[in-house]
């Protein structure tokens, strides 16, 4: 009696076992690397300018006090022309002296150069060519740099980014299909930005007659170029 037990109590285990083995499926998970782009074109949404006012003298005081008075005018002419939201900060302040290393003597100092620069950040576009003008008139004798940009918290970097995603993830579910598998996650993100102008940079065109004349100096924006780059690591199951 006990033998045929034992026999009974075999047979149940190696059935269990058997139908454990059977149910179970094994799955396997692979990482691919995947990649998406987008690109759009935009208007600016602001324009960066900066402006120098220059002065020199022999004596250090003169060019310093002298520099600062041209300056104040040139911050004022800034402020009403460029708007409310501009925005004006100083980016280089200096006072160098020069010399003179003529003959092959020792070098001694001629003179002082005062230079100090500002960052006109603004938002009117139209406007940008008047504020050159009204700086210009006002002391500022050299124009560093003009150049147009779209802010961060402008909708057009979430809309690169996101067409960027979109484009990724149609690569993995494809890859994905192709195994005969789904998308389980994403394990990894990575995002990249740029912003350039038509000419691969973000500047703007400028246009001068060459001499000084009474008509607004002419300053086009041209639009912006966004490109997006986005790389996932997914994890497949196949």
């Amino acid at each position: 009696m006990k033998l045929v037990r034992c026999l009974i109590a075999g047979a149940v285990g190696f059935s269990l076992v058997a139908a454990i083995g059977c149910g179970t499926k094994q799955s396997r998970a692979t990482k691919v690397t995947v990649s998406g782009e987008a690109m759009t074109k935009v208007e600016p949404d602001a324009a960066v300018i900066v402006l120098s006012v220059v002065t020199q003298n022999a004596q250090a005081i003169t060019a310093q006090q002298e520099n600062a008075r041209k300056s104040e005018a040139v911050a004022n002419a800034i402020k009403s022309t460029a708007g409310v939201n501009a925005e004006i900060k100083t980016s280089d302040y200096s006072l160098q002296p020069q010399y003179d290393y003529r003959d092959n003597r020792l070098p001694k100092i001629v003179g002082y150069d005062a230079r100090n620069s500002v960052i006109v950040t603004m938002s009117d576009l139209k406007h940008v060519g008047a504020v050159i003008d009204a700086a210009s008139s006002a002391g500022a004798n050299s124009v560093d740099n003009v150049s147009f940009i779209l802010r961060q918290t402008s909708p057009a970097h979430g809309q690169a980014l996101s067409d960027a995603t979109h484009q990724a993830m149609n690569k993995a579910q494809s890859i994905a299909q192709a195994l005969g598998g789904r998308v389980l996650r994403v394990v990894e993100e990575n995002e990249s930005a740029t912003v350039t102008g038509e000419r691969g940079v973000e500047e703007a065109s400028l246009s001068y007659d060459g001499a000084l004349r009474k008509n607004v100096t002419p300053i086009t924006s041209g639009q912006l170029n966004i490109k997006s780059n986005v790389q996932l690591i997914v994890e497949i199951e196949s």
